[in-house]
């Protein structure tokens, strides 16, 4: 059985959702933990009060679910390598919002986006979350060097407040057309130098340009936290983002992959809450998906 502990991103979660519902459910769905998401407005946002944030935690606590990480979709219209240096000096600003809120919620990584080159998909069909639907529009184009440069400047500059607030400041592997090798994250976090700025690695997302368990190998003890998805290669687009199980990730290889650096943290599922009806059963899926995956039960 593997070490890896489970959790669930509440992007999961149908939208009408409560952070409160969404917890019970995850805990009702066998779920040790849950990763949370800061918002730019309403109850886990960048104007929450740190009352408001301790009472997320309280409830959290009395739920019996561990809040395991912090994700945000803001990164889309506040990006580290934007042309726009307000853009710039904005997103890290978020970050810095999203350590504090990280720290009060005693979260210890936080999933950041490092910039883009460039995005092509649609922002309804990524981020569920209605505050971010405008977050692609109009996205530019950035030089590869360029986003390079402007993107590890950013995260040294960042690394000393996440290690002053003790979280670790987690960067993901995303549909941005950057750090596209693991080689090359790698040498991009290594030359960053910091124990606090580390990968938050998404298994599903280089399925169409890789193999995770390549990933793992070479990121090793760099990896802080992980995300579960599937995909099919032979789908299109974001349709290729499919149900635990249900997609050509070599599940088998990627828990030996991690079990060989030692890997025993958390691993959250972030399923798109894509169910027409009964739209919780999502998260019931995957949870029954994960114990197989982890080696918890077989069947």
């Amino acid at each position: 059985m593997s070490k890896i502990k489970k959790g669930v991103n509440i992007w999961s979660f149908h939208q009408d959702n409560s952070i409160e519902q969404c917890m019970s459910t995850a805990k009702d769905a066998g779920f040790e933990g849950i990763e949370l998401a800061l918002s730019k407005t309403g109850p886990l946002s960048l104007e929450s009060t740190e009352a408001e944030l301790r009472a997320i935690r309280a409830k959290a606590e009395e739920i019996g679910i561990t809040i395991c990480s912090l994700a945000t979709g803001l990164y889309w219209e506040y990006s580290l390598t934007a042309n726009d240096p307000a853009i710039r000096e904005k997103a890290k600003e978020v970050v810095r919002r999203q350590l504090d809120t990280a720290a009060v919620l005693g979260v210890d990584c936080i999933l950041v986006c490092p910039g883009t080159v460039g995005v092509d998909f649609r922002p309804e069909d990524v981020v569920p979350d209605t505050d971010n639907v405008s977050f692609f529009a109009g996205s530019e184009i950035i030089d590869y060097d360029v986003a390079y440069e402007r993107s590890q400047s950013a995260l040294k500059e960042l690394a000393p407040y996440a290690e002053e607030k003790g979280v670790v400041i987690g960067i993901e592997n995303i549909w941005n057309k950057f750090l596209l090798s693991p080689l090359e994250f790698r040498n991009f976090l290594d030359e960053i130098g910091s124990d606090y700025v580390g990968a938050f690695l998404d298994v599903g997302n280089m399925v169409l340009f890789g193999y995770p368990e390549h990933w793992i190998k070479i990121l090793g003890q760099r990896i802080k936290k992980v995300h579960f998805k599937d995909f099919r290669r032979d789908a299109k687009g974001l349709a290729g983002f499919v149900d635990l199980l249900a997609g050509d990730v070599d599940w088998v290889k990627v828990i030996d992959a991690f079990d060989a650096i030692g890997y025993e943290g958390w691993a959250s599922a972030e399923m798109c809450p894509n169910y027409r009806l009964y739209t919780d059963q999502i998260v019931y899926n995957a949870s029954a998906a994960m114990d197989c995956i982890l080696r918890r039960k077989t069947v």
